[in-house]
């Protein structure tokens, strides 16, 4: 008991002492957003022509378009190399083999622009009117096609709080094609400088939300929660790898090891049944692949 209590007193001063610990999203839709979405989703879904056996069999090829916003040319700020880029995909890759998801790799371009780099985001209006110059002047390819984003900083909001990444989500793509795709820090990929959080996974978190998933902690404890059956009820985001923590009573241990949770890239390790079946869901009823 001593013990436990102990490794909980220095998770916590380990995760307040290093503030990229404290990793966020900004991906947070309202309650209000989430029915929205949900109601426009269940009146519109398509069912693949696909049997339950082939579907799961099925190799969907999702191309992705790599854009490297820096303030300079160098690593330092923020012109990560191709080698990053190319252990990102993979990273990228092995996290969605079971969703029967392959990722290529169909493009780099790089931009130095030190206010996109600096203060590009979704947050306020001069923020967004940022991202949204940086979107419409880089974006490529259709609503099957990933586009992603590094950028040096992603304002939060909240002091004492990083914000890693955030993303659109499917439903979103019809109305505003250019806006699509996930905004990461440039530090978040493989061998990055993001302590935590440099194995590639804030990608496969906000890829997660592009493919239509929402947090593992989505509504706390109570119905509907993140929408998905088999994902455990989970009471408030997870830091660190808080092992056996169950914020929720009667609904099992929380899922600090899923993808779609705050905690560290290594404590991190796959999805669930569910989360997979509704990215097939989302992806053929909104991005136009079965």
């Amino acid at each position: 008991m001593l013990l436990s209590f102990a490794l909980t007193l220095a998770l916590a001063a380990s995760a307040l002492a290093d503030p990229l610990r404290r990793m966020t999203c900004g991906s947070v839709p309202t309650v209000d957003e989430v029915a929205t979405m949900e109601k426009h989703f269940m009146e519109n879904k398509v069912e693949s022509s696909l049997s339950l056996k082939e579907s799961e069999a099925a190799l969907r090829v999702i191309k992705v378009y790599f854009h490297v916003v820096a303030q300079d040319i160098t690593p330092a700020g923020g012109n990560i190399p191709d080698t990053q880029i190319k252990n990102q995909i993979q990273a990228l890759n092995r996290a969605y083999t079971s969703a029967g998801i392959t990722w290529v790799l169909a493009g780099i371009d790089r931009t130095v622009n030190a206010d996109w780099y600096i203060n590009a985001g979704h947050g306020t209006p001069q923020q967004t009117t940022k991202q949204t110059a940086m979107k419409r002047t880089l974006h490529k390819g259709g609503p099957g096609d990933l586009n992603v984003y590094s950028v040096g900083r992603i304002p939060s909001g909240t002091a004492g709080l990083t914000t890693l990444g955030y993303a659109t989500f499917p439903v979103m793509y019809k109305s505003n094609p250019l806006d699509d795709g996930v905004v990461i820090l440039s530090t978040t990929l493989p061998g990055g400088s993001a302590a935590g959080h440099n194995l590639g996974h804030t990608l496969t978190h906000e890829t997660g939300h592009w493919l239509g998933l929402y947090h593992t902690f989505q509504g706390g404890c109570a119905e509907p929660g993140d929408s998905i059956a088999d994902t455990p009820p989970e009471g408030k985001e997870a830091f660190g790898c808080p092992e056996k923590r169950d914020t929720c009573l009667g609904g099992g241990l929380d899922p600090i090891h899923n993808y779609m949770d705050y905690t560290d890239d290594a404590c991190k390790t796959g999805f669930t049944f569910g989360q997979i079946n509704r990215i097939k869901q989302q992806l053929t009823t909104y991005r136009g692949l079965v």
